[in-house]
């Protein structure tokens, strides 16, 4: 079974994804973590593999920038190849100063200007929640891994650059009441909503607002080892 946007045979994906955002980051831990990675799709150079983690079978795929991005990805995943979880693993910007650079957290809401859900389903909340399973599965892991997840509202953008008239980072901050930012999770829990499946989003601080500190895109696709491990360990027991 293809997909305009996915060319993998039906069967070809685990029932647990691993999403990034960026093809090269889903090579790298298909490479560095599964055994006997194979490559499944790459149509327009959206990378997806699946292999397996200590026995059990799972998949990572990139999920591109931005909600029109993952909402293509993570529907026909959810829609066409009989995925029941994708868990996000991707990166945000911190506007908490109890929320560091390289700190590990785990979406407990995402909050969204977007209309992504409006225009898809005619769902009109501004604040959508992941599978509350899923992320117990994930909170549950995290302690016994010793890694000290923290719990995030996170702000879904649709835009990366925003005009100054639209206020600042504090302003935006204090406006949504979230505690991070990135562009994908809104959608992705939408998604899996409506569909009856399960998403959850974990992310690791990349760069701080309020510290002014930032990683480069080098460490941004090979770093964020605690997070890719967290997920792989979550998913081998679902």
């Amino acid at each position: 079974m293809a997909t305009p946007h996915i060319s993998a045979p039906e069967g070809a994906f685990a029932k647990t994804v691993l999403m990034p955002g960026d093809p090269l980051r889903a090579k790298f831990v298909a490479e560095t973590f599964l055994t006997d990675p194979q490559l499944i799709t790459s149509v327009r150079n959206v990378l997806g593999y699946t292999g397996t983690y200590k026995g059990a079978p799972i998949s990572v795929m990139a999920s591109g920038m931005g909600m029109p991005s993952i909402g293509i990805y993570s529907y026909e995943l959810f829609k066409f190849y009989g995925v029941e979880n994708i868990i996000r693993i991707g990166s945000a910007g911190s506007y908490r100063d109890w929320l560091n650079v390289m700190d590990v957290t785990l979406a407990e809401s995402a909050v969204s200007d977007s209309t992504f859900a409006l225009v898809q389903g005619g769902v009109k909340d501004k604040v959508i929640k992941p599978n509350a399973e899923l992320n117990a599965c994930i909170q549950k892991k995290a302690k016994e891994l010793g890694i000290g997840l923290k719990m995030s509202i996170v702000h879904s953008s649709d835009v990366f650059y925003a005009d100054p008239s639209q206020g600042s980072w504090e302003d935006i901050a204090k406006r949504t009441g979230s505690d991070c930012v990135e562009m994908e999770s809104f959608a992705l829990f939408h998604n899996a909503n409506m569909l009856g499946k399960r998403a959850a989003c974990i992310l690791t601080i990349s760069d701080s607002f309020v510290g002014h500190v930032e990683l480069t895109s080098e460490e941004r696709q090979n770093s964020f080892r605690e997070m890719m491990e967290l997920a792989l360990e979550t998913a081998r027991e679902l």
